[in-house]
């Protein structure tokens, strides 16, 4: 996807609006738990201010409806990055009412302002052209550089770009260019794996990455669903009864392409849903009907090893046991640590697999953790994202 960046563009002095992602986690007392996301978005900031721009950042921060909520407000995120860049960023009151328009008009060269949540007003999410033409006459120029809601056409994702020159910030230039070059051009073996609860919520990048990789490995909860639909008993597992046809479709669709379908061969179930649940390892062909599979087994983890160790290029994307229970986090863990030593190009799908990384202490070990969950399923599935498709090609 060739887009352009802030780099191709002569920015040099002008007043840019940035879409940024600082959707954050916060305590109740309004205190930024993970300031990843914030961290993230500096390199483009830091380009603007070397280049003498007026900047003018704006986000959404968590789902306040179209109110305004105060405990949604961005105004935490203002101190953090008034901190990380060791100068003030100004803080708006509102989006684009009379502190935004003052703050905007009278913005100097190298100063910074943040808007506030832009998701107090229910026109962002319905992408109201008003209400992004008003966003617009703040700025000359729009970079977006929010990955993570890339997949929305929101008025500060998509919308302004109708009014303003639109380019890439360097976080989304960079998610293109690792997930773009996993989808397009892959060094192989290229093996996928993907996790997480339902099948339903990948069937479009199972079917996609299905044309495209040497090998699917299938893990979490959605690997019951693969089981029943072979006839075996799951137990009290997470299953989709409905998905069960679906199921063998994938499965078919896999032996006729030539791509090798690993599922696991035992997984560790436990009595009940409680982090002290008892619990034991069974084949997958043996679960007892009153346990539930939360966990993939050590001769899984094994089988899914050795695989992932051949592999050139790498894409994983959801969790393979319930990982925020510590005895259900071995599969999980265990995978993260291969993938941290092995030789090959590894794409972490953002959401629950790249918090797993975190907490794993292996983020840095990566080749690249992406930002946005639901925007890198949607872009592995071959969907078009509104907030790319809205930038100027090169």
């Amino acid at each position: 996807m060739n887009k352009k960046t802030v780099r191709d563009i002569d920015l040099k002095g002008k007043k840019v609006l940035v879409r940024c992602d600082f959707n954050v986690p916060m305590d109740e007392n309004q205190n930024i738990t993970d300031n990843t996301r914030i961290v993230a978005a500096i390199p483009t900031i830091q380009y603007l201010l070397d280049n003498n721009c007026k900047i003018i950042l704006c986000s959404h921060l968590g789902r306040p409806k179209g109110e305004v909520k105060p405990e949604y407000s961005l105004k935490p995120v203002a101190k953090e990055l008034s901190k990380l860049l060791g100068t003030e960023v100004k803080m708006a009151e509102d989006v684009i009412g009379e502190s935004a328009k003052k703050l905007s008009a009278n913005l100097q060269e190298k100063e910074i302002m943040l808007l506030e949540n832009v998701r107090f007003h229910r026109e962002e999410t319905d992408n109201n052209p008003e209400f992004a033409k008003a966003l617009s006459t703040m700025a000359e120029v729009y970079v977006n550089d929010a990955f993570g809601t890339a997949h929305r056409a929101h008025a500060s994702t998509e919308g302004v770009a109708k009014f303003l020159p639109a380019v890439s910030g360097f976080l989304i230039e960079k998610e293109l260019k690792f997930l773009g070059n996993a989808i397009e051009n892959p060094e192989r073996p290229f093996v996928a794996i993907l996790g997480g609860a339902k099948v339903s919520d990948k069937i479009g990048v199972i079917d996609s990455l299905l044309e495209k990789v040497d090998t699917l490995i299938i893990g979490g909860g959605m690997a019951y669903t693969f089981f029943k639909a072979q006839g075996y008993e799951v137990g009290n597992s997470i299953c989709e009864i409905d998905k069960l046809d679906l199921a063998r479709e994938l499965m078919q669709k896999a032996e006729q392409k030539g791509v090798k379908f690993l599922l696991p061969v035992d997984t560790k179930v436990g009595k009940e849903y409680d982090k002290n649940t008892e619990s034991k390892t069974v084949k997958c062909t043996e679960i007892p009907a009153d346990w539930e599979g939360f966990d993939i087994g050590e001769e899984t983890i094994k089988l899914f090893a050795e695989e992932i160790r051949k592999a050139k290029t790498v894409v994983w994307n959801g969790p393979l046991g319930l990982f925020e229970f510590e005895q259900f986090a071995v599969g999980t863990n265990s995978i993260a640590k291969v993938l941290s030593e092995i030789d090959a190009t590894t794409i972490i799908g953002g959401g629950d697999s790249a918090a797993a990384v975190e907490k794993a202490n292996l983020a840095d070990k990566m080749t690249h953790i992406s930002t946005g969950g639901g925007a890198s399923l949607e872009f592995l599935e071959g969907k078009k994202l509104p907030g790319i498709e809205c930038l100027q090609d090169k």
